[in-house]
């Protein structure tokens, strides 16, 4: 048995299927994976994402601690609640996670993934220790997420006007406070949508009154294809600390100039050396699904492989984000000893249920 997040019971009840997440039981689908993909596409759905990490980072010494931490400049968050995307490296210019960071005045909210939550924690503390700030792992909280055309408007519907009246003044990747609630419009899915971050008991409370809005679950499953088909990495698969930022299609995450940071001078170097790799989009629209480790070839020869790869209910065919050599030719990938001819594009594939990805 793995770790329950606050809304577990209310899993069970919906009838998802359960699987370990990095630890966690966590629900894949309730039933139709595609049906949930489509749903919040095209509509709304509610994702339960509490095994994710959130850590305060409070103190005099937090923005010098974010600057030498983060491969991202800090110093962009000048308006409170703005939000900044970063990788977070290590000496070799690694990816040791990437993550999310809000500011709140001078103190920080860090949002990490679950499957790093130890190591990233260890990592963080150790380094804060030379800096004036303390950094705490929240306790007892939960992240519901919903995303889709639709989400905004029926989350206004359902909470209090205090919330909505943040809601309404927030950006797009900006979040603000209401009491104990942090309120985010940020997602994993192409989509509009916020993401709430609140005590426990608050989360099953809200879960159900989406519920009754008609809002559907929706699964890991459709989580994973959806944020495929926006482009977004997934850890583990898309970079880990195996690869740096240059790599992952991340560089523009990494500011170099005026900024210190871990991992700096082994990127530096790979700048100086060229930097012979790539993420990027395939696209395949003949029959088959493109899947992670599939290899890639150029001309015959083998240039990488893929990374991430799933049919997409969106566009009805496969795409998928594939770590390949620089070089000029026609694509294919072996599926089942076929050679399977696929385009080149530029991530993202779907914004906001559209077909936007460009040929390179």
């Amino acid at each position: 048995m793995g770790s329950k997040t606050p809304l577990y019971e209310q899993h069970v009840e919906a009838g998802a299927k359960i699987v370990d997440f990095g630890g966690w039981d966590m629900p894949v689908h309730y039933g139709s994976q595609i049906g949930e993909h489509n749903k919040v596409r095209q509509d709304v759905g509610m994702f339960d994402v509490s095994h994710m990490t959130a850590v305060d980072i409070e103190g005099p010494g937090s923005k010098a601690l974010l600057t030498r931490l983060l491969a991202n400049d800090i110093g962009k968050l000048t308006e409170k609640g703005k939000a900044l995307y970063s990788a977070m490296l290590n000496k070799d210019g690694g990816v040791l996670d990437d993550l999310i960071v809000y500011a709140n005045g001078d103190d920080y909210l860090m949002i990490v993934n679950c499957a790093t939550r130890e190591k990233d924690l260890c990592w963080i503390s150790k380094q804060a220790e030379s800096f004036d700030c303390t950094v705490t792992e929240r306790q007892g909280f939960a992240i519901i997420a919903i995303q889709g055309p639709n989400a905004i408007a029926v989350v206004k519907d359902v909470v209090h006007d205090d919330v909505k009246t943040v809601i309404e003044t927030l950006k797009v990747f900006q979040g603000g406070y209401c009491g104990r609630w942090f309120i985010a419009r940020t997602g994993y899915t192409g989509e509009k949508g916020v993401e709430i971050i609140l005590p426990g008991d608050d989360a099953v409370g809200l879960w159900r009154d989406l519920r009754q809005q008609g809002v559907q679950p929706i699964g890991l499953g459709a989580r994973d294809t959806l944020r495929l088909e926006a482009g977004m990495n997934l850890y583990g698969s898309d970079m880990d600390e195996s690869v740096t930022p240059l790599v992952s299609n991340m560089a523009s995450t990494v500011v170099m100039k005026n900024h210190e940071f871990i991992g700096k001078a082994a990127l530096q170097e790979q700048l100086q050396n060229g930097v012979e790799e790539q993420l990027v989009g395939l696209v395949m629209t003949g029959r088959g699904v493109l899947r992670a480790h599939y290899p890639v070839f150029c001309d015959g020869i083998k240039v990488g492989e893929i990374t991430s790869g799933a049919f997409s209910p969106t566009l009805q065919h496969s795409v998928a984000l594939a770590r390949i050599t620089k070089i000029q030719g026609e694509l294919t990938v072996e599926i089942r000893n076929k050679h399977m001819v696929v385009e080149q594009v530029t991530p993202p594939f779907v914004r906001n249920g559209k077909q936007v990805y460009k040929k390179q």
